[in-house]
């Protein structure tokens, strides 16, 4: 049975959803989901759960994301990417130093408005069913953080530009360029985007779907694939006693151990190496509890 983290490379002209049951087929799984959707023209780090590790999908849905970018600028599309229909084209071509410029004005908190081809809902329907429609409706601004954006390249004659954007959870990056060209009055449109991270799981770490069948025919899959506490690296491991450990496994409310004094999330083994769950240590007071956060035994 496997279970742990697989970091896949997702490739171009791929649903997140496609790649997931190309997976289940691949590892013989059902249990599994991932973190993070990507459009089909993305590609890059899709952190997806296996077996038990599924339970911990929800920690990493939160976590900021990086990637490499591409935008054409003088064009502007339905779908803020080159994959939609053309609205507009302009002969105005900005240079580097414009849109570097540019960039300053997008970092930090800001409000971006969700695309009309994306997956939120607007009174029970997902936004892209309404886009097909050719029904646009309006969309509250919503504020995400761009952590960092950097200019990297020019190509195409000074008229593409690649960024490397670091953000939290929620930022459109085809929005972020769409709006980057409506700010320099040309408009512009996402002509790729790659995902370098995702939390703790970059790129270096992924593996192609290629890579994936080829160790699933070898009977090595499991080689691929990190253990769920891989994701909680950044939090301290406290290991238990055998009477803690069945405490643990019945449900019993456990105590931390006398040597452990950190307060707040915490990684909990038993002595045989097993992870057991993510704890929440309140090593403060008479009861010095490790309140149970998500099992994984």
């Amino acid at each position: 049975m496997l279970n742990g983290i697989l970091v896949l490379d997702k490739p171009s002209e791929w649903t997140s959803f496609d790649a997931i049951a190309k997976l289940r087929g691949l590892l013989h799984e059902r249990r599994i989901g991932h973190a993070g959707t990507l459009d089909p023209m993305a590609t890059g780090v899709l952190p997806v759960f296996v077996g038990k590790a599924t339970r911990a999908c929800e920690y990493l849905m939160c976590a900021d994301k990086e990637y490499l970018a591409r935008f054409i600028t003088g064009v502007t599309t339905d779908t803020q990417d080159v994959t939609g229909t053309v609205l507009s084209r302009s002969e105005s071509a900005p240079g580097p130093e414009a849109v570097r410029a540019a960039l300053s004005r997008f970092t930090g908190d800001i409000l971006q408005i969700p695309p009309m081809y994306s997956a939120i809902k607007k009174d029970g329907k997902k936004l892209y069913e309404l886009a097909r429609r050719g029904i646009e409706v309006e969309r509250a601004p919503r504020p995400v953080t761009v952590k960092s954006l950097e200019l990297t390249d020019c190509l195409e004659g000074g008229r593409e530009f690649e960024i490397k954007v670091t953000c939290s959870k929620g930022t459109y990056v085809r929005t972020l360029c769409h709006d980057i060209g409506a700010y320099l009055g040309c408009g512009a449109a996402m002509s790729a985007l790659r995902r370098l991270r995702t939390g703790v799981f970059t790129i270096e770490r992924a593996y192609t779907l290629a890579q994936v069948e080829q160790a699933a025919r070898d009977g090595k899959a499991q080689s691929l694939i990190s253990p769920v506490d891989s994701l909680f690296q950044v939090y301290p491991a406290v290991t238990v006693g055998e009477e803690t450990e069945r405490a643990l496994r019945n449900g019993a409310p456990i105590f931390c151990p006398e040597d452990f004094m950190q307060q707040g999330l915490c990684r909990v083994y038993a002595r045989s190496g097993e992870f057991l769950m993510l704890g929440d240590a309140q090593p403060d007071g008479a009861a010095r509890m490790i309140n149970r956060m998500k099992n994984f035994y």
